[in-house]
């Protein structure tokens, strides 16, 4: 199915094992309650779509484009989401684990509430995400864009914070840091913490 046109179908609870959707068009789609397992999506056009309750389980979406799809209570883990566009996206209860996000465009997602797992954000669009009262285990923040997100309540311990942008590192107020965390964004300020 690569590369098929397939805008507006409705496959609601369908289920898709080892699929080739590369670069495939499923825009406007509904694709409520679908399973995804072990499937390259590629490049595919999600844009619109309705993916409430779906399930992706080790997928290759990088570079798929979910801009103002619905997510809700959606699931991927093990999934590789690489330059991924979720802008706009209805995600609210949607969860990510052990996923690579990295240069995704995740801005004003909701991720409120959530234990974070094993997510690389690395460079990724933060950009007004919610992140209040979230616990982030082994998850990477390294450059990622984070102005405008809240991070209040939120226990970033387990988080890689490398890189962060100072400019806007007001943001993490009310967050909880390790001290080393803490001493690793005073080197970035040329402080010699000791």
């Amino acid at each position: 199915m690569s590369q098929a046109d397939l805008p507006g179908l409705d496959l609601s609870l369908w289920t898709f094992h080892r699929c080739n959707m590369a670069k495939t068009a499923l825009n406007g789609a509904t694709l409520e309650g679908t399973k995804w397992t072990s499937c390259s999506a590629a490049g595919a056009n999600f844009r619109g779509t309705d993916l409430r309750e779906a399930t992706f389980s080790s997928c290759d979406l990088n570079n798929a484009n979910m801009s103002g799809a619905r997510l809700g209570s959606s699931w991927f883990s093990d999934c590789r989401m690489t330059g991924a566009d979720l802008s706009q996206a209805q995600a609210l209860g949607a969860s990510f684990k052990d996923s690579l996000l990295v240069c995704a465009k995740l801005s004003k997602l909701s991720f409120r509430d959530q234990r974070l797992e094993g997510l690389d954000l690395s460079e990724a669009d933060l950009t007004g995400c919610d992140f209040r009262n979230a616990i982030m285990d082994r998850v990477k923040l390294r450059e990622a864009i984070i102005q405008d997100a809240r991070f209040k309540g939120v226990d970033l311990r387990g988080a890689d914070l490398g890189g962060i942008d100072l400019a806007h590192a007001r943001v993490l107020e009310g967050a909880t840091i390790s001290r080393d965390q803490a001493s690793q964004i005073l080197r970035q300020f040329g402080l010699d913490v000791r």
